[in-house]
């Protein structure tokens, strides 16, 4: 079942478990893949592909964490929680994300291919290592095992 398929699924169910927290997610969710078919020229919000709902997945989680942080900064946490309760339910949609210790081998790979040795390649080598996690692992993962291992 593609993730489109079972977010609209999980409208339906939803809708009849009368979650309105979760009813709420997957309807902004719906409205991201139609909007992007639109800009696309695509017929219809199922065309998307696997890959492009997955990054409008990811697109809004981001948004969610970017929220939280605002919120929590500004001392509003009860606008806080309830941004961390939709980036629980956006989390489910995503696969499951590569730990430190699986990137730490890929990058220790990607940094003995490329001849990486100092801070002037980090740039270049950061993103070798993101275009090879691409979708697999969490940005922020990535760029603090690439630091660690030019410090």
């Amino acid at each position: 079942m593609s993730l489109q398929t079972q977010i609209r699924e999980d409208l339906k169910n939803a809708m009849k478990a009368k979650d309105e927290v979760k009813l709420s997610v997957v309807r902004s969710l719906i409205t991201l893949f139609t909007n992007e078919s639109i800009a696309k020229g695509k017929p219809s919000a199922d065309a998307l592909t696997e890959e492009e709902t997955v990054a409008l997945v990811r697109r809004a989680v981001k948004q969610r964490k970017d929220s939280i942080e605002q919120f929590t900064q500004g001392g509003r946490a009860d606008l806080a929680s309830n941004e961390k309760a939709e980036l629980a339910i956006l989390e489910s949609y995503l696969p499951a994300q590569m730990s430190k210790d699986e990137i730490l081998k890929i990058a220790k790979k990607k940094k003995d291919e490329m001849g990486a040795v100092d801070k002037s390649k980090m740039g270049m080598f950061m993103g070798a290592v993101m275009k090879e996690l691409k979708g697999k692992a969490d940005g922020g993962d990535v760029k603090a095992v690439v630091e660690s291992l030019f410090s």
